[in-house]
């Protein structure tokens, strides 16, 4: 696994405008992707539960959220939370012409689904392409050309996050099914052991030291905590979700994915570990800055 991820990061040596796809290109995926989770939080995971979420409404929110982020590098980052606000607040208000049963509830799951599906995938586009000063001081030239320019943007860290992800996954599946013999969390996840998650652990930090060596935008130390943060709160992500599973009654949040379930299933461990990972990387700055200040 580890000569694995080795080679493909030595083949494909990215830069920013060398990469396979373009900023809108993975803004596409990713909404798509934010959109097909949304529609099955609200739909598949909770078709045997009592409250109903405002799924159309909770989608055209998801929707603009995640395009407001997407939009993020012509804004200050204050404007964009401003803007996101009354949408957000539109739930409330909407509950009222439902007559539904428990309107706490249904407010509650609608917004719960935008935080958890759609905003670890625009923090995603949003990290990678940061608010530029020269698309503010020229916001109306660049308003016309919106969909035709192409962000300056780096997909280090979200590769990386990826190469981590994926090592992780295969790692712990390997080493627990070798040599698993404890649970990890048997009411949750009866087949997680606890060798599988420190398998899966020790091999993310290791690719994490070898992603370092090519992707040289933190250092060997910074890649490896996030390595051990992605193999964490990856897992714990997957765990997360098997809880919503098993509390519905549900096998699989979907079946867009035959033989693998949904797309909640594919992407559980991104959705709780992203928020952190970006986290970690702004407290890194801030104390390097405080440090070197």
């Amino acid at each position: 696994m580890v000569l694995i991820v080795l080679s493909t990061v030595n083949s494909m040596n990215f830069s920013t405008q060398e990469i396979t796809f373009q900023y809108w290109s993975l803004c596409a995926l990713f909404f798509i992707i934010a959109m097909l989770g949304l529609n099955e939080f609200y739909d598949n995971l909770l078709k045997h539960s009592t409250t109903q979420p405002q799924r159309w409404i909770g989608m055209a929110v998801g929707a603009i959220v995640f395009l407001l982020f997407a939009f993020r590098y012509r804004f200050p980052g204050d404007l964009i939370y401003t803007l996101m606000i009354p949408f957000i607040v539109f739930i409330f208000f909407a509950e009222l012409y439902r007559n539904k049963e428990n309107p706490f509830g249904n407010i509650a799951i609608t917004i719960v689904g935008i935080i958890y599906v759609v905003l670890p995938f625009a923090l995603w586009v949003n990290y990678i392409c940061p608010y530029s000063e020269d698309y503010h001081n020229n916001f109306l030239n660049q308003l016309v050309t919106a969909f035709l320019d192409t962000p300056t943007y780096n997909p280090h860290l979200l590769l990386g996050f990826f190469y981590i992800l994926w090592t992780n996954d295969t790692g712990a599946y390997i080493t627990g099914m070798t040599l698993g013999k404890h649970k990890l969390w048997e009411r949750i996840s009866p087949k997680k052991t606890w060798e599988g998650f420190f398998g899966g652990m020790v091999l993310s930090i290791a690719v994490a030291y070898i992603i370092s060596r090519y992707y040289t935008d933190f250092s060997p130390l910074l890649w490896m905590i996030i390595g051990l943060t992605v193999s964490v709160f990856g897992t714990f992500g997957d765990l997360v979700k098997s809880m919503f599973k098993r509390s519905l009654g549900v096998k699989d949040s979907g079946s867009i994915l035959p033989g693998h379930g949904g797309i909640l299933d594919r992407f559980d461990g991104v959705l709780l570990s992203t928020p952190l990972v970006l986290a970690l990387i702004q407290i890194s700055a801030l104390v390097s800055a405080l440090i070197n200040g």
